[in-house]
């Protein structure tokens, strides 16, 4: 059982044990402090019953015209709260959030393309790949650094003509500089 609550500034210190695996992405402490000032409604956590944080969502809009859209910079569940829904939970939330009040025509994240696990899980969610950006991870230099990721979306309630989805989105692809919204 989880609540989702808002995230504020101070919960940056409680979410140790929630960041510190390899499956988690980490950002300097700026970072999470902007998306707090600029984005809010989608910044937000799941807490257990005893009130402690098991997961977090941290979001963005951004785009124009038919790319309006939310992005999921980070879904973040704890490993001892895996695999019990939270991440589809704090998902579902912020779907409800960018159809009201931010009116987006669809989500959407990158994944890495050997995260086959984190790929089925958000094909479960209702995702479909868009498009492969070929080396997005990494510095870019030298390709051995560098690591595909999946362009994953769902159409919201906007997108009456699903548009921001296609069919084998996997052999559809694009540089970095390509991503533009």
């Amino acid at each position: 059982m989880s609540t989702i609550k808002p995230f504020h500034a101070i919960d940056l210190f409680k979410t140790n044990h929630v960041n510190l695996d390899v499956l988690t992405e980490n950002y300097q402490i700026g970072f999470y402090l902007q998306y707090l000032a600029l984005w809010p409604t989608l910044f937000f956590q799941s807490q257990n019953t005893a009130g402690e944080i098991c997961g977090y969502m941290m979001a963005k809009t951004e785009g124009k015209q038919r790319d309006w859209h939310g992005h999921i910079t980070a879904v973040t569940v704890a490993p001892d709260s895996r695999r019990v829904g939270i991440a589809r939970d704090l998902c579902k939330e912020l779907e409800r959030r960018c159809d009201d009040p931010y009116e987006a025509y669809f989500l959407d994240l990158f994944v890495r393309t050997t995260n086959v696990m984190a790929i089925n899980m958000y094909k479960g969610f209702g995702y479909s790949v868009f498009r492969r950006v070929v080396g997005y991870y990494g510095s870019g230099d030298n390709r051995s650094d560098t690591e595909d990721a999946f362009d994953m979306r769902l159409p919201l309630k906007r997108d009456t003509e699903r548009q921001s989805v296609r069919e084998n989105g996997e052999t559809f692809r694009v540089s970095p500089s390509e991503v533009v919204f």
